[in-house]
């Protein structure tokens, strides 16, 4: 599960809500077992995902870089080519 989560500092723009609010919830999926709680469970989970999307804010807020900001699209381009040598598909 938390293979999904990506880096998410130094990007230009900068990490979206929704962004950071994916990365706790595979968290926290991860730490907790449940890809989707019980009803026992459902509020104490949905309550830790909303804390770690917080601490994550929070995080990326504080951190400095020298280096430039990354660029989504290269990002992306470079994921597909590792994949592409790792998994022997194509990139398109």
């Amino acid at each position: 599960m938390c293979r999904n989560i990506k880096t998410l500092f130094n990007f230009d723009p900068s990490a979206t809500e929704d962004e950071i609010h994916a990365a706790a919830l595979q968290f926290v999926r991860k730490l907790s077992g449940y890809n989707t709680p019980s009803k026992a469970n459902e509020a104490a989970f949905n309550q830790a995902v909303q804390e770690v999307a917080q601490v994550a804010q929070k995080l990326l807020d504080s951190l400095v870089s020298n280096a430039e900001p990354r660029n989504r699209e290269t990002e992306i381009e470079r994921a597909r080519a590792r994949n592409a040598k790792r998994f022997g598909t194509s990139t398109e």
